[in-house]
């Protein structure tokens, strides 16, 4: 399926500022993200220089690393690394060797330690790039509900139709649960793992809850834990951890569970138009997921999420720069302040919340509390003070 390509102007700078940092860049994201895509645009290495570790001939030419990739000049792309964790210790030498011009650009379908970097210590030798779907900023605000509804995969957000989107998704799923996760090293029943992404869709923007979700698989406990981090190591499935306050309020400790990409969450959930998705019980949830995912793509640090056992909550909480941010997601265009946000300016000491709402006005609620509308947020940043 052929699509135009669309400029990634955040990721190509993000990707550019890393490569003239270090000598080691490693870039992930899920399959058919645009990782590929993005390197071409931006290194455009020669051929000499790339390696796709899916092709049997770069592969081979791969066998002796240190020969075939110490007398290269300029920047070498390898792709699909996680098909050679072997490559790391082997970069690090090159990497410390000062006479070695030029950088390393590893791209990998899995998180850096399935990549191969758990076990290579490159402090200092290396930055990571994480790259997720089509951003809002590269579309515009006007394809705000096209993002939404298809997910961020360049091959699905682009695509000719709603339709044809939808069967790219679907053959995605198969694809990634039939060979993809078995490549990666998880050797698990691409039934039961489907049936465990279904289900996980249906508590997507939910705290985790392993005893129920192992008594409706017939499984134990341990085994829907192994089920979700292997989601979570192939980029799929995001574990945003909880905050902890030194507060006197019982507080969540379980991580909340999201499918990373809207597109598939709707597919998992049997949703193919907007119509449905609208009617859906779990609009709110994946309109939530949908922001928290884009906001995750920005210059933002430490993420979290906060809530208590009395119902107080803060959907995101994230740095950006010196600056701890409270993001409440809202689908509604009159939100309004709720006891939570008071709660959470107090005892966790934010400077600001936004209130990211699907309206068009911007609008104080309180001092240090100002909603947003999403398209304004998505498209242009966090930055500045409410």
């Amino acid at each position: 399926m052929s699509y135009p390509l669309v400029s990634r102007p955040a990721d190509s700078k993000r990707l550019l500022e890393a490569l003239g940092r270090m000598p080691i860049v490693l870039l992930t994201g899920p399959r058919q993200a645009g990782k590929s895509t993005l390197a071409r645009v931006v290194v455009q290495a020669p051929a000499s220089n790339s390696f796709d570790l899916e092709d049997p001939r770069d592969l081979a030419r791969l066998g002796e690393p240190t020969l075939a990739l110490s007398g290269l000049k300029g920047t070498v792309v390898i792709d699909e690394a996680q098909r050679r964790g072997d490559l790391f210790p082997v970069l690090r030498v090159l990497a410390d060797q000062r006479a070695t011009p030029g950088q390393f650009l590893v791209l990998g379908s899995a998180s850096p330690e399935l990549v191969g970097l758990a076990s290579e210590s490159l402090a200092g030798r290396v930055a990571l790039v994480e790259l997720g779907g089509l951003r809002a900023s590269d579309l515009g605000a006007d394809q705000l509900g096209r993002l939404w509804l298809r997910g961020g995969f360049p091959p699905s957000t682009l695509a000719a139709d709603d339709q044809t989107s939808a069967r790219w998704r679907d053959d995605f799923i198969s694809t990634f649960l039939e060979r993809d996760l078995a490549n990666l090293g998880f050797r698990l029943p691409s039934v039961t793992m489907r049936r465990f992404w279904t289900m996980l869709a249906h508590y997507h923007g939910q705290t985790w809850n392993g005893a129920e979700l192992s008594r409706a698989l017939g499984v134990s406990e341990a085994s829907v834990r192994r089920y979700l981090d292997a989601l979570s190591d192939a980029l799929v499935v995001r574990q945003l951890q909880p905050w902890f306050a030194n507060i006197s309020k019982r507080q969540v400790r379980a991580p909340k569970v999201y499918i990373r990409d809207a597109g598939l969450l709707h597919r998992l959930l049997g949703v193919g138009s907007m119509d449905e998705l609208l009617g859906h019980p779990k609009v709110g949830a994946s309109w939530e997921g949908f922001v928290i995912e884009q906001i995750l793509q920005m210059d933002v640090a430490d993420p979290w999420f906060w809530a208590t056992h009395a119902g107080a909550e803060i959907d995101l909480i994230v740095r950006v720069g010196s600056a701890r941010v409270g993001i409440e997601v809202k689908r509604t265009d009159q939100p309004q302040l709720t006891p939570s946000m008071r709660h959470a300016l107090e005892d966790l000491e934010l400077d600001r919340i936004l209130v990211v709402h699907a309206g068009t006005s911007t609008f104080p609620l309180a001092d240090r509390v100002l909603a947003v509308p999403a398209g304004t947020v998505l498209v242009e940043g966090l930055a500045g003070p409410p």
